[in-house]
């Protein structure tokens, strides 16, 4: 049989065994009307036995036992008739800014029990969260245009925003840490799971700075990818006026940003839309500008041929650094790759060779970093693709390089002379203590 003619029928063949197992999916999910929940993700290992204390003794949980967590979207409000609680799963186009409360665990735990359990490695016992209710102050000015119906722009005021932003403000007045993180989901998923990973990602931060979820509208069905990657492009524009506005009336020192899967598709467009607007300003101007500071991109279902073109166009110059994380066992990434027949950002290849001039290239280029987390503990759980949350040492070295500004050599990563991309040693773990016990003693609580 013909390659070609082979590799068609076999794509065929893996489309309709998604097409059956979305089915299964969507018939199973209408079983049940539970609210949507997640358990917290494991631990990262830099907590283990104690040796990192991110709290504070001060509760950051209300009496209902639930956080607050700032949220921007672009999906459309429910409505009675709608299946979802919140948002629901199309687009909305109008980047609406608010605030979800995100209970922790079953409520029948202290403050004090919570820290405990969720710092230690082999936990018994899961902790569940879920969004329990939103409150929307409104619609970001900006992305109000002319193409919206005269009810729509009548809505064009500042307020939301100013309030918003008011809200941002008094919390960094009042944390230690002055920065903003933004976080975007991946493909197939709801409303609720981006308020509830961000959750996660702030309490492992200590409650510090100010944390945002952003939820574009992607589907929760295994048969929405070729829509949810389309969604995701469209939703660029909205990152990257919610980022401007972030820049102008917040008074955060840093705004990183953590992708996830499909959601680093809006995160590189908006990046690169930002890059081409600056043109020909160099990085420490545009850096007084947007103050973006970390951009980490974790399992990127990016084309390389695109990530190279916004290289080109001066995207390193939009962030003081950019991050890659990447693994040779993300199955998702694989099947990606195989349907697009393109090399996806985060996938890595086995043994994978290259080219001379290149390496040598981006052993130069300091603030763009290719992190393989293929050695790293728990990085090929499930499908490999979610090492994000799964994996005790990608989480860890994503939560230093966030708390921290440290580098990969700082942090305990190391790499050869003939390759420029990061890896964890088997010992990653103990250097990492140790790194923050010697060179961060105000900053790290670390036990030595």
């Amino acid at each position: 049989m013909h390659y070609q003619s082979f590799r068609f029928r076999l794509k065929n063949v893996l489309v309709c065994a998604l097409i059956h197992i979305s089915l299964i999916t969507i018939l199973t999910g209408c079983a049940t009307n539970k609210p949507y929940e997640l358990n917290l993700m494991p631990a990262p290992d830099i907590f283990d036995n104690g040796a990192w204390q991110p709290f504070s003794d001060t509760s950051p949980i209300k009496d209902d036992g639930t956080i607050e967590i700032l949220y921007a979207t672009d999906r459309e409000p429910a409505i009675e008739e709608s299946k979802e609680k919140f948002y629901q799963n199309d687009r909305g186009y109008l980047l609406r800014l608010g605030k979800g409360e995100v209970k922790l665990g079953k409520g029948d735990y202290t403050w004090e029990e919570m820290k405990h359990i969720s710092l230690l490695k082999n936990r018994t016992e899961n902790l569940p969260l879920q969004v329990t209710g939103v409150k929307e102050y409104g619609i970001l000015n900006t992305t109000i245009s002319e193409f919206d119906s005269p009810k729509v722009q009548a809505q064009k005021s500042t307020e939301p925003a100013e309030y918003y932003a008011s809200i941002i403000n008094a919390k960094l007045a009042n944390s230690k840490n002055k920065d903003i993180y933004v976080y975007f989901h991946g493909y197939k998923v709801n409303f609720e799971n981006p308020l509830i990973v961000a959750s996660e990602l702030w309490h492992y931060l200590g409650y510090e700075g100010v944390i945002i979820a952003f939820a574009w509208p992607s589907t929760p069905s295994l048969w929405a990818y070729a829509s949810d990657a389309e969604t995701a492009a469209d939703s660029a524009r909205n990152l990257r006026l919610f980022l401007q506005f972030l820049s102008k009336k917040t008074t955060a020192r840093e705004i990183h940003i953590v992708g996830y899967s499909m959601g680093t598709r809006l995160v590189t467009k908006a990046i690169y839309s930002l890059a081409l607007i600056h043109n020909g300003q160099d990085k420490q101007t545009i850096h007084k500008q947007l103050r973006i500071g970390h951009v980490i991109l974790v399992g990127s279902d990016v084309d390389w041929g695109f990530f190279a073109n916004m290289l080109l166009d001066g995207a390193l110059n939009v962030s003081r650094s950019m991050s890659i994380y990447m693994s040779e066992g993300d199955q998702a990434l694989g099947v990606s790759k195989f349907l697009l027949s393109r090399e996806r950002l985060g996938q890595l290849e086995k043994d994978e060779k290259i080219e001379k001039h290149l390496a040598e290239l981006l052993f130069k280029i300091e603030d763009l970093n290719f992190i393989d987390v293929s050695d790293a503990e728990g990085s090929m759980t499930g499908n490999g693709h979610a090492y994000f949350r799964k994996s005790p040492w990608a989480s860890s070295d994503i939560l230093v390089t966030l708390a921290y500004d440290l580098k990969p050599m700082e942090r305990g990563l190391t790499r050869t002379k003939e390759k420029p991309i990061w890896t964890f040693p088997s010992d990653y773990i103990e250097r990492l203590k140790s790194i923050l016990a010697e060179n961060n003693p105000v900053l790290s609580p670390l036990k030595k």
